[in-house]
């Protein structure tokens, strides 16, 4: 658990950004560890399945989650510093768990006692934060073409970058100036470089927060019309009631420090989302 002086790492913060580099976090003198995760096998589970059984420990910073999403849309809900983004970047491969195992597409990337530890790059992954995070003296194209590794050539690069952005209806953005751009324009871009290595598993951490209300529920169209065209697994980081309400098959409730409930829900069911969160249907 954390103190009320504590703050969740952001999936985006220095500490979580560069894979690889950050080391097991260790439990303090005070921590007990859980037998029911530090014990059990990494589960494969199917091959749109993402299984979480781990504790993460970041600084004093200590979030157990346990909860498995296959397909569709998962929203990870609760109050700030519960520890969402922590498992979010955990899955990602930005953090490594303390204690337990993480599966994706029926492989352990991520294994305590094991010692297992795939790379980020190795995961299948697309990822889009708060912030699109492009790099500015870069043109629009040239950001999604980031995301394609640097063996292909250059015109290639290019063309499958277009392809995307014709796809996420961007393309007549390609050569603009990219710190022109409005919030709405540059997470599309940030979708387009997420999704253009077809990744198997999407990784949103509050994405629409920025946002206008506009671009939220075009944004939130797109995603949900992407991950049911692409077969995707997707999971996203949410304090916006109607991200659930719009977007997400299942919510995972979190308490401060740990997962909670998982509720199955419906599209556009205002009322199941309302129900899962404990809240008045009408917010």
């Amino acid at each position: 658990m954390t103190g009320p002086a504590e703050r969740e790492p952001a999936m985006n913060d220095p500490a979580t950004k560069e894979p690889g580099t950050t080391q097991p976090g260790r439990a303090g003198p005070g921590d007990r560890p859980s037998t029911s995760i530090a014990s059990k096998q990494c589960s494969t589970g199917a091959s749109t399945e993402v299984v979480v059984d781990a504790i993460t420990v970041t600084g004093n910073f200590r979030v157990e989650a346990s909860f498995r999403a296959s397909g569709g849309i998962t929203a990870l809900h609760g109050p700030s510093g519960a520890g969402k983004s922590v498992t979010l970047a955990t899955i990602a491969g930005l953090l490594r768990p303390a204690e337990g195992t993480v599966s994706l597409g029926g492989r352990c990337v991520a294994d305590a006692v094991a010692g297992v530890h795939v790379p980020t790059q190795q995961r299948r992954i697309g990822m889009v934060f708060q912030h699109a995070a492009l790099i500015p003296h870069r043109s629009p194209i040239d950001n999604v073409a980031l995301g394609i590794a640097s063996s292909m050539p250059k015109s290639g690069r290019r063309d499958l970058a277009m392809e995307w952005l014709q796809r996420l209806r961007a393309d007549h953005l390609a050569q603009s100036p990219t710190a022109t751009l409005s919030g709405g324009e540059q997470q599309r871009i940030a979708l387009a470089r997420a999704l253009i290595r077809t990744p198997r598993f999407l990784l949103l951490d509050e994405p629409f927060s920025a946002l206008d209300l506009a671009n939220r529920d075009s944004m939130r169209a797109l995603v949900r019309a992407l991950v049911d065209e692409h077969g995707l697994t997707a999971i996203i980081v949410t304090h916006d009631f109607e991200d659930i309400v719009q977007l997400a098959d299942q919510v995972v409730v979190y308490e401060p420090g740990r997962s909670g409930p998982v509720h199955q829900l419906t599209v556009g069911d205002r009322r199941s989302a309302a129900a899962a969160l404990g809240i008045g249907a009408s917010t």
